[in-house]
């Protein structure tokens, strides 16, 4: 005899968890269907050879009314400051290097966070005239061409931009939609995890029927009811809310009957899952400045490593993280680690020289290859605004199926509290009535 429930949620993630949780607590049957052999979806947190890494989302960006940080502080998370994952130009202490490799003045930094500062002003009133179909680096050079700059300052202000979007988004600004960016503000200091942010995902888990190793093929749904067919077997439910990532939705990997309708066809087509890497490199000795936060170079040299990230903040060791985002990752992504590692290694050795030792270890990330997310997070393509975030989280089949998730949520996509709230907005869409976020961990 088949199980009955109230709800299955099609993915362990911090949406899928979010939404279980809140209906499980409102007294409905609820089932988690996850793919992967543990919960927190791209929430992951490597602890081989005694290190605490984050494969996936490493920040919370701004703690300000963030849900996250809120259920952080309430399941006893420790979090340590690290204000600069936003990719802000001088919001703590940064190593600039110049396009041929020699350390940047303070006076030519403080210029060229003003010039970026100028710059983002001019874009807020640009970007709501842009076109439709208009990219973030058109907008980008309307603003840039009403500064009086010569074009060597002008162009570091684009490479920022450019930079700023592959960081953020992992695609440069000329294939983000113009209004990719609208949701890129920090409320408040950024933070991470020192004993690694999977915890959240373990305490949201708790009380939560979880069934791992479930690959979830096809979800069948009308008004009376949904199917989910899995490798395991099929599960029956009132509702059915879908978290996978729009990479999966794109791929095909699991089908819809019927399928969804143009209202959500269509914001889907304008939504894609980037290219996005991280490689951590941990090393016998600081080579580095002590007290900085990052290292950054700008020009040429640094069209795939620009930035480095000091991980001793987080831990008692001399540990640099970067990442390889929007080109760098498609170019090598063929590249084995060891290939990868060396390709960073040149540039930190363009600017330290000798004094950069191989790495005792490295950590590179292989989101595109991931088969339960093929990238690490949606952007917006061209054509695209924020409200189409939300288009894809409609219920449909009189409120039977839901889909949830981070690439959901327009007010702040790509993110862990875009992730928890859209799977709060799932729970109460299902249940009908409202119930505070807070009831994740009170």
């Amino acid at each position: 005899m088949q199980e009955q429930f109230d709800t299955v949620v099609v993915g362990a993630g911090i949406s899928g968890l979010s939404a279980a949780r809140l209906l499980s607590r409102a007294g409905r049957r609820v089932v988690v269907l996850e793919a992967r052999d543990r919960v927190g979806g791209r929430v992951f947190t490597d602890r081989s050879e005694g290190h605490v890494t984050d494969r996936g989302a490493s920040w919370i960006h701004g703690i300000d009314d963030s849900p996250v940080a809120a259920a952080a502080r309430a399941f006893g998370m420790p979090m340590v400051e690290f204000t600069v994952g936003g990719y802000q130009p001088d919001s703590r202490p940064l190593t600039y290097f110049d396009a041929e490799g020699r350390r940047l003045p303070r006076d030519a930094v403080r210029q060229y966070a003003d010039d970026i500062r100028t710059l983002n002003a001019a874009l807020v009133g640009i970007i709501p005239d842009a076109a439709d179909d208009a990219t973030y680096g058109d907008v980008v050079e309307r603003a840039l061409a009403a500064q009086e700059w010569d074009a060597e300052r002008a162009e570091r202000v684009r490479e920022y931009n450019d930079r700023r979007a592959q960081e953020q988004y992992g695609i440069g600004m000329d294939g983000l939609g113009a209004h990719g960016l609208d949701d890129d503000t920090v409320n408040g200091d950024e933070v991470v995890f020192p004993r690694g942010y999977d915890e959240l995902a373990t305490h949201l888990a708790e009380g939560i029927d979880v069934r791992l190793d479930h690959v979830v093929s096809r979800v069948q749904w009308s008004p009376e009811g949904a199917e989910v067919e899995t490798d395991r077997g099929t599960f029956p439910a009132r509702h059915v809310v879908v978290t996978v990532p729009v990479g999966v939705l794109h791929a095909g990997d699991l089908a819809f009957a019927p399928a969804l309708p143009e209202t959500h066809a269509r914001a889907l087509r304008l939504l894609r899952m980037n290219a996005f890497e991280k490689v951590a490199l941990r090393f016998a000795e600081r080579f580095w400045d002590a007290g900085v936060y990052g290292i950054r170079q700008l020009g040429d040299e640094g069209e795939w490593w620009h930035s480095w990230y000091d991980l001793g903040r987080l831990h008692d060791e001399p540990a640099l993280l970067t990442f390889a985002a929007g080109p760098a990752a498609v170019a090598t992504r063929e590249w084995s680690d060891d290939e990868i590692v060396a390709s960073t290694l040149a540039q930190l050795r363009r600017l330290y020289g000798g004094a950069v030792p191989e790495p005792e270890s490295a950590v590179v990330t292989r989101w595109q290859d991931d088969p339960f997310s093929r990238g690490s997070y949606a952007y917006m393509l061209p054509g695209s605004v924020g409200a189409d975030h939300d288009d894809l989280a409609e219920p449909l089949g009189d409120g039977v199926l839901h889909l949830a998730g981070e690439a959901t949520w327009g007010d702040d996509p790509a993110t862990v509290p875009g992730a928890m709230l859209s799977g709060h907005r799932a729970a109460q869409n299902v249940l009908g009535w409202e119930v505070p976020v807070s009831d994740l961990w009170a």
